[in-house]
């Protein structure tokens, strides 16, 4: 079985030859579903340590972009063990960062995530005001929306959002989970959405119980 601490460290170090190898060896050994999660898990953990060296300035916005590749390569090379096997589509997500936030690694985490578990994701970038969410809601007819920030005064751009939906109303139409380092149960509350997660498998296990 692969080292999940081994695993952790190496994501936390940007060792992308180490994170490959250990992965590719992980998938060839038939692992089940669960044993594919705590791996998952365990190169967010590695996300973590990334972000915490961001924040003491041993690490540079290119590294957190980087951090972000190297874990969509991760999401990759596990699809085929993390439920991905099912070729039909479970349900359409669209999702963004709100406007004034230019984070995108949670969400970027997310997307691929809800992909391997067989979502369709609209992923409308960063920074995106509340038209762009209402358009593409009305064009595609997603079952969720999730909306995503890390800086506090996303909170306001994201019930600014909510609202935006409910004026075209749409808003009645979708679940809308929100995600990120500020978001609460309070906050979840307060912009009028229907769930909230601070981890992406969780969002993901939220959105799989909302399409059943």
């Amino acid at each position: 079985m692969i080292d999940l601490k081994e695993l952790t460290q190496a994501v936390g170090e940007l060792d992308e030859e180490k994170v490959t190898e250990m992965l590719t060896e992980f998938v060839s050994s038939k692992p089940t579903e669960e044993e594919a999660q705590k791996v998952v898990n365990a190169c967010q953990q590695g996300m973590g340590i990334v972000g915490d060296l961001f924040e003491k300035g041993e690490y540079f916005v290119g590294d957190l972009i980087f951090a972000g590749e190297l874990l969509t390569e991760a999401i990759n090379i596990l699809k085929p063990v993390i439920g991905g096997q099912s070729a039909s589509k479970v349900g359409t997500i669209v999702l963004g960062t709100v406007h004034g936030d230019l984070h995108d690694i949670g969400k970027n985490i997310f997307r691929s995530m809800a992909e391997a578990a067989g979502f369709v994701v609209h992923d409308l970038g960063i920074d995106q005001p509340v038209e762009n969410f209402v358009e593409k809601v009305r064009e595609v007819k997603p079952e969720i929306v999730g909306m995503s920030g890390v800086l506090t005064l996303a909170i306001e751009s994201m019930k600014d959002t909510i609202e935006g939906l409910k004026k075209a109303g749409l808003r009645d139409g979708v679940k809308i989970i929100i995600g990120g380092n500020p978001v609460t149960k309070e906050a979840c509350e307060y912009v009028g959405a229907d769930a909230f997660t601070t981890n992406a498998a969780e969002g993901v296990k939220i959105c799989q119980g909302w399409v059943k």
